[in-house]
């Protein structure tokens, strides 16, 4: 792996958008409610949520010359990845610290269409030409992939390759006082299952002590292939968490995960993994399809 880098209350009672959202590693789980920023469409909630991160990474890069970022893949990477590439925010991102890793991936080669990967390779580090974006000033030997490539050529399942990154993680990425892994900045999707990360409902993620696990191919989500995933410690110890959810499609999802919750905190969250990043310091990005079953007037709006 390579070495460190160098840093290249609203009225109607909301609170404001954090001019910065870095610091030390967040709450414990199920603490306090996120902030949730809503704005009109796909690319203004991108951008934020992207503004947000940027925040988050040149802080750390200021304050101990490197910046981690888990990032997540789908649809919801392109156009983070975009906005980042775009002044304002390209010449804010401190690409010489920047090391970025994958809160999940599937398990295939790097190559393949399923990967996560192919956000990172075809966007942020090749560009956009139809926009007029060059690629990002990112040293490609600082961005962390999964070892699919390896495992799949020693024969070996998402299990094997799950374990093989666990070293890699410790190796560089600080832990905090409770041993989980401090990302400086996690970025997490949502499924329509509630899912984040490739912690699907019912996962048995719950139930391991360390950084890494991995998850049998889910018959409910495409792909259909199995995948390799960080624990769901890691949202509890990440310096900024931000959840972006886009669409009409998520609006159901996001009212569940943001509405009334009964008793048994534990038991929701087998239920609905997603309810994990729902706690204080992270930041809930959506565009106003997906809020659409929240109410203007809810207190945890900012902005």
């Amino acid at each position: 792996m390579s070495g460190r880098g160098t840093s290249g209350g609203g009225t109607g009672g909301r609170r404001r958008v954090p001019a910065r959202l870095a610091g030390p590693p967040g709450p414990a789980r199920g603490a306090g409610e996120p902030a949730i920023v809503v704005l009109p469409d796909a690319d203004a909630a991108a951008a934020a949520a992207a503004g947000l991160l940027v925040d988050a990474l040149a802080a750390a890069a200021a304050r101990r010359g490197r910046a981690d970022i888990a990032s997540t893949g789908g649809s919801s990477a392109p156009p983070i990845y975009r906005a980042l590439l775009a002044e304002p925010l390209r010449g804010r991102v401190p690409w010489l610290a920047l090391h970025v890793w994958l809160g999940d991936d599937r398990f295939v080669p790097r190559g393949d269409p399923a990967s996560n990967l192919v956000p990172i390779d075809g966007v942020l580090l090749a560009g956009d030409a139809a926009r007029g974006l060059v690629p990002a000033p990112l040293d490609p030997a600082r961005v962390h992939p999964w070892p699919t490539d390896a495992s799949l050529a020693a024969g070996e399942g998402a299990a094997a390759c799950a374990a093989r990154f666990e070293p890699v993680l410790r190796s560089e990425v600080p832990a905090d006082a409770a041993g989980r892994p401090a990302f400086d900045a996690i970025l997490v999707g949502v499924g329509p299952d509630g899912h984040l990360l490739s912690v699907f409902p019912g996962s048995a993620a719950f139930d391991v002590p360390g950084w890494t696990t991995w998850a049998p191919a889910p018959t409910h989500a495409e792909p259909h292939v199995d995948r390799v995933t960080l624990t769901p410690a890691a949202l509890d110890a990440a310096g900024a968490l931000v959840v972006l959810a886009l669409g009409a499609g998520k609006a159901a999802i996001v009212g569940a995960l943001l509405g009334a919750l009964p008793a048994g905190r534990d038991e929701d969250e087998r239920r609905l993994p997603a309810l994990r990043a729902r706690r204080a310091g992270a930041t809930w990005v959506l565009d106003a399809a997906a809020a659409g079953a929240l109410s203007a007037a809810d207190p945890r709006r900012v902005g």
